[in-house]
């Protein structure tokens, strides 16, 4: 397998892996011609292929245009980004495409636009789909947050060239430096304090005016962002910002308040953030500062919800201000870190990959048990290991954290590692199981490995080594697709299981199912008692999930009494028709 990954290296100079993003359970891959690869789960399109079968190898997409002539326009992607269960790109010439879940406009996509698309589905679409609403605006007054009238544009589109995205969010960065936002955004309520609202249309964050937006990151329901401390970014100190919902504190500022407006995260006054990630409810941050001898040294700061040891400190409590992940080495170069829903990783330049948090979801403690009700969660960094025998991960580029799996991307580009939960394809390595150490991605995927092979030898003349290594291939890539053909068709009938869950799960609490939602009674034992589950659903629900359960069996209740009514009536005229007859 080394062999195979060096000559990768040396000859697929177009299989180079530029960047890695991964959703709830679903993973985006840019590789260096500006080409996009997705695999995993593919309920709610968040794929992008045309339809929401899972995808067990990495899967290109199409992002073409038709022409008349019958041919495609070739677009290149040069930014991605993965929302729970959504997708974003970024194309060279600035255009955004979204694709997957657009329940709360996390697509920018409204209804009209929807009834327009073949490939659109009721809340969510199947298919990449182009965003062109990135209208500058000119706000009137920067403290309201408001655009001069609301709705007025200029006939000039923004030119857009970050992409990020986080639960049902989605954020993108013009070359101004403007933030935009679109999706189930932190807003301002109409009793004046902070709500999730939802929002089918980008609109800027004008807090920043004067200023340039370098990176942002964004959680279930908070956002931060690395801003310049000048009207543009030089390459100097960034500012720390933070908003939204802060009921654990995920915002840093040293309480639970939420803040409808950026504020800055003093703590780093002294430190100087370069990057940035959230999970659900927590949020983990890179700062370096020159130490006595002249060199950088990095640090890792985590903040936020604990409960699952998600923020590394030996604990399981949460914390309202950003705290150092002390057991993390001294001295050590970190060049990228990421968060999943509840669990943490971060990658040093010389190999090392270090995670924390929800074992549950699985591959977070690869020596932990999970016998009985071991939780297993991971309080501290677990060094994970490339190999028994080889601990570090070679010239890692950037690591990826879903809802319960990770991805790391290393040999400069041309390998990739992934563990954790592996049902429906998250792991991108054919077999759909979980795994609790790193196993090799499939990339790229034999099938086009093999055709790319094929292009070059095409008029020489093999000899009979490399003929029946060939034969050797293609009889075991046929028994693969015989057993790949088996796989889908229990797919097939897995995901209109799912799928009809997720209606009925949807229609009565108002989000899409999720794993998570399985009882743990069903989860470990394989028994179900619904009356006492119900009974604890009941006890934990809000006073709005309470509302919403009461409106739903109302309705369903009143359904149910008119279907009885109508029929009681037909059975009334029927004996009245009959006794009629009778007398006559």
């Amino acid at each position: 397998m080394e062999d195979a990954g060096k000559s990768q290296k040396s000859g697929n100079p177009s299989r180079k892996v530029v960047d890695i993003a991964a959703g709830e359970a679903h993973t985006l891959l840019l590789a260096v011609d500006g080409s996009v690869y997705c695999w995993g789960k593919g309920m709610f399109g968040r794929l992008g292929t045309g339809s929401e079968k899972d995808e067990l190898f990495p899967a290109k997409l199409n992002f073409g245009n038709p022409n008349p002539n019958g041919t495609e326009d070739t677009v290149k992607i040069v930014g991605i980004a993965a929302g729970a269960y959504h997708s974003l790109a970024l194309a060279e010439d600035g255009a955004v495409w979204c694709w997957g879940y657009n329940y709360y406009g996390q697509l920018g996509i409204n209804g009209e636009e929807s009834q327009d698309n073949e490939y659109a589905v009721g809340d969510y679409s199947l298919v990449p789909h182009l965003l062109n609403k990135f209208h500058e605006l000119h706000p009137s007054d920067s403290s309201s947050g408001v655009s001069e009238a609301e709705g007025t544009t200029s006939l000039k589109l923004s030119q857009i060239c970050a992409v990020k995205a986080g639960g049902m969010m989605s954020l993108a960065i013009d070359n101004r430096g403007t933030l935009w936002m679109w999706g189930n955004c932190p807003q301002q309520s109409k009793e004046g304090g902070l709500a999730l609202v939802s929002s089918f249309t980008p609109t800027p964050v004008w807090d920043f005016q004067g200023h340039s937006v370098v990176k942002v990151a964004c959680g279930n329901e908070h956002v931060v962002a690395l801003v310049s401390a000048g009207e543009s970014y030089n390459g100097e100190d960034l500012v720390c910002y933070s908003w939204g919902n802060n009921n654990h504190g995920q915002l840093g500022l040293g309480d639970r308040e939420s803040r409808l407006h950026p504020e800055v995260v003093k703590t780093f006054d002294e430190e100087s953030p370069y990057e940035v990630a959230c999970g659900a409810f927590h949020t983990a941050l890179l700062t370096h500062k020159k130490n006595a001898s002249d060199t950088l040294e990095s640090t890792c700061w985590t903040f936020g919800r604990g409960d699952n040891g998600q923020l590394g400190h030996g604990t399981t409590q949460s914390t309202l201000f950003p705290t150092p992940v002390k057991e993390l080495p001294q001295n050590v170069s970190l060049i990228c870190v990421d968060c999943g829903l509840f669990h943490t990783s971060v990658a040093s330049s010389a190999g090392d990959v270090w995670s924390w948090g929800m074992e549950k979801g699985l591959g977070l403690c690869p020596d932990a048990s999970r016998s009985g009700t071991d939780s297993g969660d991971a309080l501290s960094p677990r060094v994970m290991s490339c190999k028994p025998y080889e601990p570090k991960f070679p010239d890692p580029v950037k690591v990826a954290c879903g809802a319960a799996h990770t991805v790391i991307v290393a040999r400069e580009g041309y390998r990739m590692w992934s563990w954790g939960r592996g049902r429906s394809g998250v792991l991108g390595d054919g077999k759909g199981v979980d795994c609790y150490t790193p196993t090799v991605v499939v990339w790229p995927t034999p099938m086009e490995d093999f055709e790319e092979e094929e292009v070059k030898s095409s008029g020489k003349e093999q000899d009979k080594a490399i003929e029946k290594e060939t034969e050797a291939t293609t009889e075991t890539e046929e028994k693969l697709s015989l057993a790949l053909s088996e796989m889908k068709l229990l797919q097939t009938k897995l995901s209109i299981m799912e799928k009809y869950a997720s209606v009925l799960h949807g229609s009565i609490f108002g989000k899409p199912f999720d794993e998570q939602d399985i009882p743990d009674s069903l989860r470990n034992s394989g028994s179900f008692d619904i009356g006492k589950e119900w009974e604890k659903m009941l006890e934990a629900a809000d006073h709005r999930k309470l509302i919403r359960l009461e409106m739903f069996y109302r309705d369903m209740l009143a359904g149910v009494k008119d279907e009885l009514m109508k029929r009681r009536i037909k059975e009334i005229v029927k004996e009245c028709l009959q006794s009629s007859e009778a007398k006559i």
